[in-house]
């Protein structure tokens, strides 16, 4: 039977790390904004029954009048409970418990000591055991609601972690959701599968059957299009389309003539021949470089390139006639509702979906088949239809591609310089079997050029750099610590291969203070 776990989100800027933990464990999970949980508490789910809530940390203090609340229902429902950071003080607060502010702050790494066992601890952590955790509260709970107990202290913490066994409700003023409290995940998994008793079997071959169903009760007999750019989330979002209503399906890929090496074709070859899936491919790249002549302001290429994109999906598409639905890879962390606790929630949608405005401005209904899952999810959802690995585990590739990682003006000289000298750096990656480990790599061509000697004579040629991070999210991210030989062979290779460029560099900023991308 489809079951379900509800997240209800007080701000924390790590609330999406709980819903992929709580997947990881293979549990469906929904994330609603505090002011929005008592409706989604009776709200009917085609995700099935509701077996337990998490109350999310936050930046809010439960000391302050108008702080946000947990709706009184979540105690009322008999369902396990499982409160972190703001969660566990909003608990005490609503339950009886007292919480102070002025207190000794807890930031970063500390050590919990295991005072008694619990459900949220078994088969992970043992009494009188120590184990690192990650804080980060300024307030302190002096006192816990009737029927509760302390399982963990820390130092700054009397009641790090607490329990009610009778009413399953736990609560801990550390992050499990987080990488530095080591056994975190196992706790949370604990909590929706023990203490909630979720079965754990939610699977990308469940989300994959029942997507399908999903989009065939939509479509019927309609017509859809569907904007491809060649990256994961369309690739996928086409695929799983096509497999639940064939030929009702027509991709338009526009080429912008701002792709790596090669990527233009891979794309027409993996659809129409690979999975004969109808597909109109406009090349476009003439077009594109001429209204991108002489712009050199970053914002105003980003702006040139998506209004442009809009303009000749919306031609193409009418060529096409009839369809009235639009296809869009849009995925949960573009619709999740963030927090304001001035005003209410904010709907929070990126400006870079595959298509833009073109939902409003064609009049047609959308289909977003992956508006529930996370980027990995996607993959694996990709994984699951069979589309190539090269595909579904390649590094993020900005919107308005190759045009950003070329400061100053666009020229068609510069594009085919920057795609072989990102052709040779991402084949060694490969080569050395880094490609995985590594959350992006590209390569930059600078707008500068520099003194060289090949050979007896000098030259005077293109510099380039090369970026490679670590990353999570794409949030923050740390450049990736290549071993001096490697980057020696490359820039080897880019200089004898790449005629035009006579100097590599290597690009060792942090995110922040910088981008990844230095556009």
């Amino acid at each position: 039977m489809a079951e379900r776990i509800l997240i209800v989100d007080f701000g924390s800027q790590v609330t999406q790390l709980i819903a992929r933990r709580v997947r990881e464990a293979g549990v469906y999970c929904e994330i609603v904004p505090f002011q929005k949980a008592a409706e989604a508490l009776t709200a009917e789910s085609p995700h099935g029954e509701l077996k337990g809530i998490i109350l999310s940390g936050g930046p809010a203090s439960t000391t302050e009048e108008f702080s946000p609340r947990a709706p009184q229902a979540v105690f009322e429902r008999n369902l396990p409970v499982f409160g972190i950071c703001y969660g566990e003080q909003t608990i005490c607060t609503q339950l009886g418990g007292q919480v102070e502010t002025g207190h000794h702050r807890e930031f970063g790494r500390a050590f919990l000591e295991i005072k008694d066992d619990c459900g949220l601890f078994d088969g992970v952590w043992g009494k009188g055991e120590k184990h690192q955790v990650w804080m980060s509260h300024g307030d302190k709970i002096t006192k816990i609601p009737d029927g509760f107990r302390v399982v963990g202290v820390s130092d700054g913490s009397p009641y790090a972690a607490i329990a009610d066994d009778k009413r399953k409700i736990y609560a801990v003023q550390f992050h499990p959701e987080v990488m530095h409290t080591l056994d975190g995940a196992k706790l949370l998994r604990n909590f929706v599968r023990k203490v909630a008793g979720c079965s754990g079997e939610w699977s990308m071959k469940g989300y994959r059957a029942e997507a399908i169903a999903k989009i065939r009760a939509q479509v019927g007999k309609g017509r859809v299009i569907c904007g491809l750019s060649g990256g994961v989330d369309s690739s996928v979002a086409a695929v799983l389309i096509h497999e639940a209503i064939g030929e009702q399906l027509t991709c338009v890929f526009v080429d912008h003539g701002l792709l790596r090496k090669g990527e233009g074709e891979q794309v027409v070859q993996l659809f129409r021949e690979h999975y004969n899936i109808p597909l109109i491919h406009k090349d476009a790249s003439q077009l594109f470089l001429s209204k991108l002549a002489g712009v050199s302001d970053p914002e105003t290429k980003r702006k040139t390139i998506g209004a442009l994109f809009i303009d000749v999906f919306e031609e193409e598409a009418k060529k096409i006639g009839g369809a009235e639905f639009l296809a869009q890879g849009t995925l949960y962390p573009d619709v999740i509702e963030s927090i304001s606790f001035h005003g209410g929630p904010s709907v929070t949608i990126k400006s870079h979906h595959n298509v833009g405005g073109l939902p409003e401005r064609m009049n047609m209904k959308l289909v977003e088949p992956l508006r529930e899952l996370f980027k990995d999810e996607v993959r694996d959802l990709g994984r699951e239809l069979g589309l190539p690995e090269s595909l579904v585990g390649r590094h993020p590739f900005p919107g308005p591609g190759l045009a950003i990682r070329i400061p100053g003006d666009i020229t068609k000289e510069k594009l085919d310089l920057l795609r072989e000298i990102d052709a040779v750096y991402l084949d060694e990656i490969r080569k050395s079997g880094l490609y995985d480990d590594i959350w992006q790599a590209f390569a930059v061509l600078l707008p500068v050029r520099t003194v060289g000697v090949m050979g007896d004579g000098r030259t005077y040629d293109q510099a380039c750099a090369l970026r490679a991070v670590t990353s999570t999210d794409g949030m923050t991210a740390d450049y990736y610590p290549f071993p001096h030989d490697f980057l020696g062979r490359v820039a080897t290779r880019i200089i004898n291969e790449v005629k035009g460029v006579n100097r590599v560099t290597y690009d060792i900023t942090s995110k922040p203070p910088g981008t990844i991308e230095w556009e």
